[in-house]
């Protein structure tokens, strides 16, 4: 219990830097440093690919180490030091450094917090835990969305920069108090308590083909989602900018307090309603969202939109590591599935931005909200076509695999291997 209530800490205390600094680095170098929408996201661009890129290589460590408390410490660390270089030193080149820097870390805390949830509560508990994990997280990032954007409003806008360094370095200590014992780490990756070295073929991954249209489905989501709220907080600083953090605040508060609700249904209720209706409702809202931003300039109405974005954040925050966990269930490759499917929708999530940026530059932020709007309803049809129900409740679907399954190649759920 001592290291479950640990985990809730940390949770809490990673809200606001898990994500890197996302919204509020937009805003600060808007408002602040008068950069370009088109700069902006070709630097929140530079992050979001060196996070694509470390994704896969960090889950396979996940996997492989008992480090898992270390490299959440490292990760924090670096944050921290990239969020105050950015506040010391605002031009191009050491934003960038300090841009990849966080990028890289960025990747390395979703494989690490599952991987030890996974390994603290096992598989049955797991879908609870994550609720709970998800919860905790946005609920840390309501409360310290506030207080950054009071810091940003009173002080000055790097405070937010400060705040997000601080709570780097707090995460870390509640890291450590995690009792390391308590982790299985045979099943934290994915294997059977006891066999940790039980794993199947990396490519197996590749055979899956509800593992591949979930992937397809949700990179389309996050390349239509990524870009939505740093649009949203520009927008507002060009008419508020003595007020822009403040009101980027409150963007993120309302989306938060939404997804705890969403975050603790996605737990109680995910066994038992089954993964796929409910994350259809996340994705359903996304293309809804995108249109709304254009039909009002109203600062309060822009900001009470959010609900819905904490609507399709809850549940997809929640269910991406249930869906996951569900498709590599004995494989021992859970975190290197996570990574590498992770790495696919933040490919997608780095593209936005950049895109996102040249189209406000060409034809202006209505025309931006649209075309993500539309892609948004591509990975909804996507998503409502292709991807199967993987809990219990669903049936498995057969796929021809040309290779025999050994004693150490487990199946995945939803793909299975005929024996020779």
């Amino acid at each position: 219990m001592k290291s479950r209530f640990a985990l809730d800490w940390v949770n809490f205390l990673l809200a606001n830097v898990k994500d890197g600094l996302g919204p509020f680095l937009a805003v600060y170098l808007l408002a602040s440093q008068h950069w370009d929408a088109g700069k902006i996201g070709i630097v929140m661009m530079i992050a979001g690919v060196a996070t694509v890129v470390a994704r896969a290589p960090l889950g396979a460590f996940v996997d492989w180490t008992h480090w898992k408390r270390g490299l959440i410490v490292v990760a924090s660390a670096t944050v921290a030091i990239g969020a105050l270089a950015i506040s010391l030193f605002p031009a191009l080149i050491p934003v960038t450094v300090a841009q990849i820097a966080i990028g890289i870390a960025d990747a390395a805390f979703p494989p690490a917090i599952a991987a030890i949830s996974l390994g603290l509560v096992g598989p049955k508990a797991f879908t609870r835990c994550v609720g709970r994990n998800e919860a905790f997280t946005h609920a840390g990032t309501a409360s310290t969305a506030v207080a950054a954007g009071v810091a940003g409003w009173l002080i000055t806008p790097s405070a937010v920069l400060w705040f997000i360094a601080a709570l780097a370095l707090a995460s870390i200590w509640a890291t450590l108090r995690i009792d390391s014992r308590a982790i299985d780490h045979a099943l934290a990756r994915g294997a059977e308590s006891g066999h940790e070295e039980q794993h199947s073929d990396w490519r197996s991954l590749l055979r899956s083909k509800p593992l591949l249209a979930f992937t397809a489905a949700i990179s389309l989501f996050h390349f239509a989602n990524a870009a939505m709220l740093p649009l949203l907080g520009e927008k507002l600083a060009l008419g508020n900018q003595e007020t822009a953090t403040l009101f980027m605040a409150a963007c993120i508060t309302t989306a938060q307090i939404a997804m705890v609700p969403m975050a603790i249904l996605v737990g109680r209720k995910a066994d038992a309603w089954g993964r796929r209706p409910i994350f259809l409702a996340g994705f359903v809202v996304l293309p809804l969202r995108g249109v709304l931003y254009t039909l009002t300039q109203n600062p309060y109405a822009l900001v009470s939109i959010q609900i819905l974005d904490g609507i399709g954040a809850g549940i997809f925050g929640a269910l991406f590591y249930i869906v996951i966990a569900d498709l590599t269930k004995g494989t021992g490759r859970y975190n290197l599935a996570q990574g590498a499917t992770a790495a696919a929708w933040g490919l997608g999530a780095a593209l936005s931005n950049s895109v996102a940026g040249v189209i406000v530059d060409l034809a202006g932020y209505n025309a931006a909200f649209l075309f993500l709007a539309a892609v948004a309803l591509a990975a909804v049809i996507l998503f409502w076509i292709a991807v199967p129900e993987t809990g219990e409740r669903g049936k498995s679907i057969e796929t021809e695999v040309d290779e025999p399954r050994t004693p150490v190649q487990p199946m995945l759920v939803g793909l299975r291997v005929p024996a020779e």
